[in-house]
This record gives C-alpha cells, sequence and structure tokens, in this order.
C-alpha cells in the first residue's frame, strides 16, 4: 500500500503496517492483490505512540493479535480479558521497529517541479545540473533548498523515491531485474545492494 498525507508519503510493504495518528488526512493506494486489516484506538491508548505516521514491523505475535481482534466488532477495557488483550496489543505496538520507508513532500515550487518529474519518471536519469537546468533553478539552491525543507540531499531523495517505486513494483510480482530497471538502477546487483543497506535483507526475502 501507498499512503499519501499532506505532509509525506509511505510505501507499507506485505507483512507490515503503518501507524496513523488520529486526525491526520490520508489517501492508500493499493499495489497488486491486498488484505488489510485495522485497528482504531482510543486517543487515551495511543499516547506512547508515535506523533507521526510511519512504517513498522509486524511480528508474528502481533499479526496473530490484530487477525483476532478484528473478529470482534469492539473491546472493552471494562471486560477483564478484553482489558488484558488490549494491553497486550498497546504494548506490541509501542515495541513495534520502524521502517525507512517514507517520502517527505516538497514545498518550494522549484522543487516541487523536480519532484514532479522524477514522480512521473523515477528512472529519470538525468544529473542534478541537467534537471535544474530544466527547472529554472541553479544546482545550489536546489541542495540548498532540499536540506532546508526536509534535512535531506538531493541524492537521498531520488534513492528513496526509486525505493519506494520498487517496493510497489515487487509487490505486484514483478522480478526484481524489471523493477531495479524500471526505478533507475543500471543494474539489479546495484539495486540488491542499495536494498540491503537501506532495509537490511535482500528484495527477495524481504517479500517472503
Amino acid at each position: 500500500m501507498t499512503i499519501r498525507t499532506r505532509g509525506a508519503s509511505w510505501v507499507v510493504p506485505p507483512c507490515r503496517a503503518v501507524w496513523i495518528p488520529a486526525g491526520i488526512s490520508h489517501t492508500i493506494t493499493m499495489s497488486g492483490a491486498v488484505a488489510m486489516r485495522t485497528l482504531y484506538l482510543k486517543a487515551r491508548l495511543a499516547t506512547s505512540l508515535p506523533p507521526d505516521c510511519c512504517v513498522v514491523n509486524v511480528s508474528a505475535l502481533l499479526k496473530e493479535l490484530i487477525l483476532y481482534v478484528c473478529t470482534f466488532r469492539a473491546l472493552k477495557k471494562t471486560v477483564d480479558w478484553q482489558g488484558h488483550l488490549i494491553a497486550v496489543v498497546v504494548h506490541q505496538l509501542q515495541a513495534v521497529q520502524m521502517i525507512p520507508l517514507q517520502l517527505p513532500h516538497l514545498s518550494d515550487p522549484r522543487l516541487v517541479r523536480i519532484a514532479q518529474l522524477f514522480t512521473k519518471n523515477p528512472g529519470d536519469r538525468r544529473t542534478l545540473v541537467e534537471i535544474c537546468r530544466a527547472s529554472g533553478a541553479s544546482k545550489r539552491s536546489v541542495e540548498r533548498l532540499f536540506q532546508q525543507e526536509i534535512g535531506m540531499t538531493f541524492g537521498k531523495w531520488r534513492q528513496q523515491l526509486r525505493l519506494m517505486q520498487a517496493m510497489c513494483l515487487l509487490a505486484e510480482d514483478e522480478k526484481v531485474t524489471f523493477a531495479a530497471l524500471e526505478s533507475g538502477y543500471s543494474t539489479p546487483s546495484a539495486f540488491i545492494s542499495m536494498f540491503r543497506k537501506a532495509l537490511g535483507i535482500t528484495p527477495t526475502s524481504y517479500f517472503k
């Protein structure tokens, strides 16, 4: 799934989850066949959970808890066994490991033009100098604006965009080679190396 808010986008691979705090408007786009479960928490239960959206790993225990909880219309803390179950779910949510699959949105018009070019074609291999020439901005200004707006270099932002694009393709059962080349990597091995560096595992193992 791809989650989009005003501030950023997140890719949620299979067997992972996205935490969305209350009051955040968002859209969800599915890539491939998707089965989704959703838990809604009372605000008082979420005070110790992250204040912003994030993608998280789902442990085997948390997965089974979510599947079980979703068989009920609602759980009440006033019922002893349900209160215990809620406590375990919240504890598991507090212990989840976040995954770096976020792409911050840009607001400066010059950066927005650059972002639109690469969002339409993540495989675009033009250099930053060439892109700046096309968008009417200097390379130095663009590099400075990326750091000021999102604390990230242009190279890192583009790498993250390409990773998220590749994740969507892999979720649709595309081959690693196709996902790599379509997302702008010169070779599958370059993509696998970057994937392992970002997520600590190869694409094939990750999607298993």
